[in-house]
């Protein structure tokens, strides 16, 4: 039986989540959930998730959530198969897990507080987007992205030589943003610049992004 995703397609987790099965070669259903009505926050959605956010997972008895924690289970579970998102060898592993760290708590609080005041505001909300908040955390941002630039001139990626989960994290924040004027904060910095557009335009993601087109 194939696993289940809960949650929404213009959800960041959950594109996480698509991502990784996407590079896994996984199929998958997706249950789709209406975070518009609210769903995520009532029966059957909390039975999956207590605290009433996508995506949540199912495969077979299993149901998880946490969307970092759903992208390491496929990745190890499916070892072997697809993309290689994780490694067997524990000093490897390590770098990549620093890595995905970083992203949960340096990337993805400033890039999601941006996608928020850029994209969500002003095109699900009809709301308008405080311009000394983006401000603030562009710059935020852009002392982040100042590691970033120093790691990848060293290594392709961040995790090392390879794409991994601490590449994927990344991508849904990442994809938004590069619609709006943060995108001028990670073209400043060359090897950013370059791998931003190397992840963004990997087969799996387009996969991912071209599912909001079919919703």
């Amino acid at each position: 039986m194939a696993p289940k995703v809960h949650g929404s397609v213009f959800s960041t987790a959950t594109m996480r989540a698509f991502a990784t099965l996407h590079e896994k070669g996984i199929e998958f259903e997706v249950v789709p959930i209406n975070m518009g009505a609210g769903e995520h926050k009532k029966e059957p959605f909390i039975c999956f998730n207590p605290f009433g956010q996508v995506p949540a997972y199912e495969d077979g008895d299993l149901k998880l959530f946490e969307s970092r924690a759903i992208t390491q289970y496929i990745a190890h579970e499916h070892h072997g198969k697809g993309t290689e998102l994780v490694y067997k060898d524990a000093k490897k592993m390590a770098i990549v897990s620093v890595w995905m760290e970083v992203e949960a708590h340096h990337f993805d609080p400033v890039t999601s507080k941006l996608v928020f005041e850029q994209v969500v505001k002003p095109m699900m909300m009809n709301m308008e987007t405080d311009s000394a908040v983006v401000e603030e955390n562009q710059k935020k941002l852009g002392q982040v992205l100042d590691v970033y630039e120093v790691r990848l001139s060293k290594s392709k990626y961040l995790g090392g030589d390879g794409f991994t989960l601490a590449d994927l994290h990344h991508l849904p924040t990442m994809n938004y943003l590069m619609g709006t004027s943060t995108k001028e904060v990670f073209e400043a910095r060359p090897h950013v610049c370059a791998w931003a557009k190397d992840i963004l335009a990997r087969p799996a993601w387009i996969k991912t992004v071209a599912m909001q087109k079919q919703a």
